[in-house]
């Protein structure tokens, strides 16, 4: 049986009923936690203690647990998905910090998200950005050409699906100063734009889009490159310069 010491830390969260209502953090504390664990499991463990003590829970975001879906947004610590790097906070195991250490457990800061409860956000912005030009069209009728017989260059091919990885957490918007959402609109835009089937809506796409980001309130780009440094899926700041190529070529069209 191991004898190993579990971490006893501070947690401070941010706790906020709606986005009508004003937040505050909340201080806990929280025992024996498994260096082994995942972070979300840590806070897990923080709920039922809240409810042993018949105390609210904290409402967060998950699904996959496996850094797939994006939802676990937190931004632990002044970092979007807590200090480690390349992962979602599902991903981030308790490892990472020591016993004794002080936490602080934030929701995503972006007028365009706004807080649902505590920890979890709105961010249906995204889905509406992508409903705006984030498809393509095919004709159905008759024999469809099979997308395997189009031939794609491999430079544009591996560029597209780097783009592609994208899984929009909004953890780019989280950790720019202006709550740009550039880098996630510049990945969608550039999936598509660099592969032949997105070519028939390629200027409508990112005018739409682009549009669609203004409306939902995002700031601009502030150019420092946070975003490229706290992508969970490593999405680089070329993106948005290929987003910017398509947007004044379509313009100047």
């Amino acid at each position: 049986m191991s004898t190993k010491k579990g971490l006893n830390l501070t947690l401070k969260i941010w706790r906020q009923k709606n986005n009508k209502s004003k937040g505050q953090f909340e201080t806990y504390k929280i025992a024996d936690v498994s260096t082994d664990s995942s972070f979300l499991e840590m806070m897990d463990m923080l709920n039922e203690q809240l409810i042993n003590e018949g105390k609210d829970t904290v409402a967060f975001d998950h699904d996959c647990r496996e850094g797939i879906c994006g939802s676990c947004a937190m931004y632990i610590n002044g970092r979007p998905h807590g200090p480690d790097t390349g992962i979602t906070t599902c991903q981030l195991h308790m490892r990472n910090f020591k016993d004794g250490e002080t936490i602080h457990i934030e929701p995503w800061r972006s007028a365009a998200f706004p807080v649902i409860k505590d920890l979890a956000v709105d961010r249906s912005a995204f889905d509406r950005i992508m409903a705006a030009g984030g498809f393509i069209s095919v004709n159905t009728s008759g024999n469809t050409t099979d997308a395997n017989s189009i031939l794609v260059n491999k430079e544009d091919a591996d560029h597209a699906m780097d783009a592609a990885a994208c899984i929009g957490c909004g953890a780019c918007v989280a950790t720019c100063k202006n709550g740009s959402a550039m880098l996630f609109v510049g990945a969608k835009v550039t999936q598509l734009a660099l592969l032949p089937q997105g070519k028939v809506e390629a200027k409508r796409r990112v005018l739409n889009m682009v549009a669609a980001m203004d409306e939902e309130g995002f700031g601009n780009c502030s150019n420092t490159g946070a975003c490229e440094v706290e992508c969970p899926k490593g999405i680089s700041l070329s993106v948005i310069a290929k987003m910017n190529r398509e947007y004044f070529s379509a313009k100047m069209d």
